[in-house]
């Protein structure tokens, strides 16, 4: 799953937006055309060198920075991140689906709601609402794993597991004395068998902890959009993001350990 803090580690390509622009690209093409078409190299010459000149300052440029090169960043990245969002709900089971869009749909009413809401500022609402858009993007990573959670759980044989646990315990507690290495073998399967269930219990419960916190999410939103109009404070709306945010934090660890187990039980 993706957050802002993912994404804040992303350094930004700051000599690359410095070249690859409209303007600085059209002033370069046009400079090397004039200077063929007129035969003027020392024009040519010139157009390189200021080139260099821009390359060398512009990158570093803290006022270019602030103004230009991290909102085209910023932008970049919200695109890319929407387009990212969109191919995951395009490959997710209609039931899915329509609960992820239903989200959208609710944190867009409650914007509207927000900018309606005199007690807003505008600073506020800048914060506040690009936590809700986090809490979105969330909610389909959730659903996107919980998915695929399902899809694993499916292809595990509990029921297999459960036989094979009997017959190994049966031979364990039952073989000769003297056959010693069986029973060293049935142990050892005993032992991984059982390591398996346990598993795939855990991932269970780490499914279920998602869909809870996605049924949180799901509910906290419904509750701001009843909420919103009447708030007279902004905290009140700060402090429930907040919770949530804490809440979906401890889910991605979930999420991060639940992979884990999953490849430790394919191996």
């Amino acid at each position: 799953m993706s957050d802002e803090s993912d994404r804040k580690t992303h350094r930004t390509p700051y000599a690359k937006y410095a070249f690859a622009n409209a303007y600085n690209l059209s002033l370069l093409a046009g400079t090397a055309t004039v200077a063929m078409a007129t035969q003027n190299w020392f024009l040519g010459v010139a157009a390189v060198g200021a080139e260099a000149l821009w390359m060398l300052f512009a990158p570093g440029s803290k006022i270019l920075r602030r103004i230009w090169f991290d909102k085209r960043h910023a932008e970049k990245l919200f695109e890319e991140e929407r387009q990212r969002i969109a191919t995951i709900v395009a490959t997710l089971p209609a039931d899915e689906a329509v609960r992820c869009v239903g989200l959208r749909t609710k944190k867009e009413q409650i914007d509207r709601m927000c900018a309606e809401n005199p007690a807003f500022t505008a600073d506020l609402l800048r914060n506040e609402l690009a936590k809700l858009d986090q809490l979105v993007r969330s909610f389909v990573d959730m659903a996107s794993a919980c998915v695929r959670y399902l899809d694993y759980l499916r292809t595990i044989d509990l029921d297999g597991i459960e036989k094979d646990i009997r017959r190994y315990s049966h031979i364990v507690d039952n073989v000769a004395g003297d056959d010693k290495e069986r029973r060293q073998i049935a142990l050892k399967n005993l032992g991984v068998l059982q390591a398996r269930k346990a598993k795939v219990a855990e991932i269970r419960g780490y499914l279920v902890q998602m869909r809870g916190q996605q049924d949180l999410i799901d509910n906290t939103f419904k509750l701001l959009a009843d909420q919103i109009l009447t708030m007279r404070s902004p905290q009140e709306l700060t402090g429930q993001l907040d919770e949530l945010m804490d809440g979906v934090e401890a889910v991605r660890q979930t999420a991060r350990d639940t992979d884990r187990l999953m490849q430790a039980i394919e191996r």
